[in-house]
């Protein structure tokens, strides 16, 4: 008994037309005749080839799709392309800390939660600092700005969270040892102060904006 074909899904089927459109392209003499048909001139490329050769151009622009057959002419199309990227995969969503974070790598959002909060924090701190390493505050401000377009805001959130601290003399910032570190709950140096009452330690929505912990 002889087997059935399998069936071809449009995920394996996407990539093969892929394939087909980007091999019809790095063609020079297909793309030179694609390019005069986009144009809408006459196509002196396919003219000046051989008839063996013509027929090959031709072959490799219709079964890519990016061109059809017309009353004995070649006709450009561009549904191929739509059709395309309709097949295409959709993009994963970020997972993780990562979804906190826009396509530059800085922080687009902070996390309600507390605990994501810190943790977010907790990962953000050692890419800024290393341990004994002392920075001015500019020279911090420099690091900060790499992962964020508030820098005054993520400074006193890590600062606040146990993450890093600033010298005696107040104008340079350390990392503080893991193992001293409270990434779950803001520090408020001032007992007599309540946490919203502090510049930047408002978590609820930074910039306006939050994400919503599902």
């Amino acid at each position: 008994m002889s087997e059935q074909p399998r069936a071809v899904g449009p995920a394996e089927v996407a990539p093969r037309r892929w394939r087909a459109v980007i091999a019809a392209l790095a063609n020079e003499s297909a793309r030179r005749v694609y390019a005069e048909l986009i144009l809408g001139v006459e196509s002196t490329t396919l003219a000046s080839l051989s008839p063996s050769r013509r027929r090959q151009i031709t072959k490799v622009l219709t079964q890519s799709g990016l061109v059809s057959e017309k009353d004995g002419r070649l006709v450009a199309g561009n549904a191929v392309f739509a059709d395309l990227l309709a097949s295409a995969p959709p993009t994963p969503k970020p997972a993780g800390l990562d979804r906190f974070f826009d396509e530059r790598g800085r922080i687009a959002v902070y996390p309600s939660n507390a605990t994501i909060r810190g943790e977010l924090l907790a990962a953000i701190a050692p890419s800024i600092l290393k341990p004994g390493e002392v920075l001015s505050e500019q020279r911090i401000n420099a690091r900060l700005s790499d992962v964020t377009h508030d820098v005054a805001v993520l400074r006193r959130h890590l600062v606040d969270h146990g993450l890093i601290e600033r010298t005696p003399s107040g104008t340079a910032y350390s990392l503080v040892a893991p193992e001293s570190a409270e990434t779950d709950v803001p520090r408020v140096h001032n007992s007599s102060i309540s946490p919203t009452d502090v510049p930047g330690t408002d978590f609820s929505t930074p910039r306006g904006r939050d994400l919503e912990e599902l």
